[in-house]
């Protein structure tokens, strides 16, 4: 069967900036299951694997704007101290989540510490980047119909 909308894929992957050094990777026997067509990975990976099978390998190079997007300084911001709980220790460099007016999880980046302020960036940590992707496809199949209808695919024994 062959990758396209509406299956079940797991792959194993590297992913590295050009320079090799290794950024992210599966586990050996731990492959990366998403529904193909769904956003559930990023969008220049998921054209680069359409019609692919299992047991096949591919090398993608991802740009930003197939990947997580251009950097964007607007959304690098200045955030007064005390809108962060008191007892939350800061520390530039550190990833915090927090929660948005729709309840949804958050995370940023805290870049600097100032005497009153903080600055955030809400960028992807891989924004504006070029990813290569070294990708083994281990399995293709059908999505079944809850999966679809949840929108993201199942192992064994997933409960809602």
């Amino acid at each position: 069967m062959q990758i396209a909308k509406d299956t079940v894929v797991s792959i194993d992957y590297r992913l590295h900036l050009g320079d090799g050094e290794i950024i992210e990777e599966t586990e050996q026997g731990d492959p990366l299951v998403y529904l193909h067509g769904h956003e559930e990975i990023v969008p220049g990976l998921e054209k680069a694997l359409e019609g692919k099978k299992a047991g096949e390998s591919l090398k993608a190079q991802v740009s930003p704007q197939e990947g997580y997007g251009d950097y964007d300084p607007e959304s690098v911001e200045e955030v007064p101290r005390e809108d962060f709980p008191a007892d939350l220790e800061l520390e530039a460099g550190g990833i915090v989540t927090a929660t948005d007016e729709e309840g949804d999880d958050v995370e940023f980046l805290i870049k600097e510490l100032r005497p009153k302020t903080v600055v955030v960036d809400f960028n992807h940590p891989l924004a504006g980047k070029t990813l290569h992707f070294e990708v083994t496809v281990r399995e293709v199949r059908a999505a079944s119909p809850e999966e679809l209808e949840h929108g993201h695919a199942h192992s064994p024994g997933h409960e809602h």
